[in-house]
């Protein structure tokens, strides 16, 4: 009987078969897509993220997506495939997160929000449409203030972080109360990401607490929808009309019967009304 090349030979190898082959299993339950899109990885200023893109690379709009703490570019499953046969979309896993290197010290908000804008020129699309959820809003915004030409549209999702509880022990107690009853879709994957996530996650926890959203919010020139999830305790209702209010122009949502994790629940509801606050123009 002819052996088997592809079996592992190493212990290692084992360990590394039989996580591909978890990490597919909990792709195919929770319908993320299992055939990677365009992979590609970009450094820059000694940090690198990963890009997924995915959809046509000649449709006129291209999205680009940015997860939160603990989380990875695979959240955005269900809203890539809701949106990748109208746009070019691209979502990113954030140095430390889902598939991208760990990088040798914690990067701020800011060098994150750096990194991403430096990632778009790269791409040369010209201004995009880009959203954050959870603590990618805060990236996000800070693109949008710091490097204004490479953001066409912006669209916070579950903004972070409520400037009268910002305390890592109050954020988790909310996350955790938030996750109470959510889907099982919801926890297999947050739970698959946050271990990905490895062992830093208080040190990025610190760099997410640390950073101001509101000191940038009333600077933001593009056109900005924010969204939030009707039962969101992460994000309580009087910290997302703050936001709402501090940014000229924004559009708020509410998506009745959601939480936190809305875009990971089921995207159709966000991609919906991106299509109507699109197509208002």
């Amino acid at each position: 009987m002819p052996l088997d090349d592809t079996a592992p030979h190493t212990p290692a190898e084992a360990v590394d078969a039989v996580v591909d082959a978890v990490d597919r299993a909990i792709d195919e339950i929770t319908g993320v897509p299992t055939d990677d899109g365009r992979i590609e990885v970009f450094a820059s200023g000694g940090t690198s993220l990963i890009a997924e893109r995915r959809g046509d690379p000649d449709a006129p709009l291209t999205v680009v997506l940015v997860h939160g703490i603990g989380m990875g570019r695979k959240v955005f499953g269900d809203l890539v495939l809701q949106l990748e046969d109208e746009a070019y979309v691209i979502a990113l896993d954030l140095p430390g997160y889902g598939d991208a290197p760990e990088p040798p010290r914690t990067p701020t908000i800011e060098r994150m929000a750096d990194l991403v804008a430096a990632y778009l020129r790269h791409l040369g699309r010209g201004p995009v449409l880009l959203l954050g959820h959870s603590m990618g809003t805060q990236v996000v915004t800070e693109v949008a203030v710091r490097h204004p030409d490479t953001v066409g549209r912006l669209v916070l999702v579950a903004p972070t972080v409520d400037r009268r509880h910002r305390r890592a022990l109050r954020q988790l107690w909310r996350l955790g109360r938030d996750l109470w009853g959510e889907s099982p879709k919801v926890l297999l994957l947050g739970a698959r990401e946050y271990v990905r996530a490895g062992p830093h996650l208080r040190r990025k926890m610190r760099a997410m607490l640390t950073h101001r959203p509101e000191h940038a919010f009333g600077r933001i020139t593009a056109p900005t929808l924010v969204v939030r999830g009707e039962f969101d305790v992460v994000v309580p209702q009087p910290w997302f009309d703050e936001v709402v209010a501090s940014i000229p122009g924004a559009r708020p949502f509410v998506i009745e019967g959601h939480r936190h994790e809305t875009l990971i629940r089921t995207a159709e509801p966000a991609a919906a009304e991106l299509r109507r606050w699109l197509s208002e123009d």
